[in-house]
């Protein structure tokens, strides 16, 4: 005799929620993973190669050393340190990739952006088939009166990007001179002597724009002028002498040069001198006397 079963629909509700509760846990754990994974590789290095012929002819490439989370940035900036390049603006360069397909011989080369990392591109083909350039963005001169700078200095020329802010052009200044002082005490002014105009630019306005709106046969100019209510640089501390703590075992003899006595009492007074302790050095070969 056949019997039916059936089976509840509650039950096989509840079977599935189970289910799919254990698979979430378990994709949980895979993304966790996953996660330390990936923040492992962030700090792995490896050497990337990149050509900057556009900074000297006599410059072919550079290998440079980088973790699998260096931005494309920072390559700029590292190259042109390498090279001592402290007057060129880091916003003028940015970073290529060519990427050679082997079977149709084909070559594609790609604009890397600011946050792109090279060395994690460079991992996703093989070996040799991806090269780095280093490429050189439009821009202009841009020539600003920097004497509150530098007092022997009149003025300086500076090729800069379209990008490029009127904080970061100070910066530039700045580390022209070794300077240490910050950004933050100094301003740029657009100067009109013939229309009796000036005016501070804010740290995010872009001079090279601005000047391309001048006229042609204007005399505006750019200039550098101190805040007047720039923070006061911060005081040099002078360290405090390091006092060595001194052991109870530890031998010493204080000096006392001096006693009162009291004419009517006869009352005898601490010494009003008090001289160094004397202490020896301890486990030592040679036998010195320290005071």
């Amino acid at each position: 005799m056949l019997k039916h079963v059936a089976v509840s629909p509650h039950r096989a509700r509840a079977d599935s929620v189970s289910l799919s509760s254990s698979a979430s846990c378990c994709s949980l754990g895979s993304l966790e993973h996953r996660h330390d994974s990936v923040a492992d590789l962030s700090h792995r290095t490896t050497t990337i190669k990149v050509y900057a012929r556009c900074l000297r002819p006599d410059i072919e490439y550079k290998t440079l050393s980088v973790t699998w989370g260096t931005r494309a940035s920072e390559v700029v900036a590292t190259l042109l340190g390498k090279f001592r390049m402290r007057h060129r603006d880091p916003r003028l360069f940015y970073l290529s990739m060519e990427v050679r397909v082997r079977a149709a011989g084909l070559r594609t080369t790609l604009v890397l952006d600011d946050d792109a990392r090279p060395a994690a591109l460079q991992a996703c083909h093989p070996k040799g088939y991806s090269k780095f350039s280093l490429q050189m963005r439009p821009g202009g001169l841009v020539k600003i009166y920097d004497s509150a700078l530098m007092s022997s200095s009149q003025y300086k020329c500076l090729l800069t990007s379209e990008r490029t802010t009127a904080d970061e052009l100070l910066a530039i200044l700045l580390h022209c001179y070794d300077s240490t002082e910050g950004v933050e005490r100094f301003s740029l002014y657009e100067v009109c002597p013939s229309q009796e105009y000036e005016r501070k630019l804010h740290p995010d306005d872009l001079p090279l724009l601005v000047q391309r709106s001048w006229p042609a046969d204007s005399d505006c100019h750019f200039r550098v002028r101190r805040n007047p209510r720039a923070p006061p640089l911060p005081p040099r501390t002078i360290p405090a002498p390091v006092e060595v703590p001194q052991e109870e075992d530890e031998p010493s003899r204080a000096l006392s040069a001096l006693s009162l006595e009291s004419d009517d009492d006869n009352k005898r007074y601490s010494p009003v001198y008090k001289f160094p302790s004397i202490s020896y050095c301890r486990e030592t070969k040679n036998d010195y006397l320290y005071i």
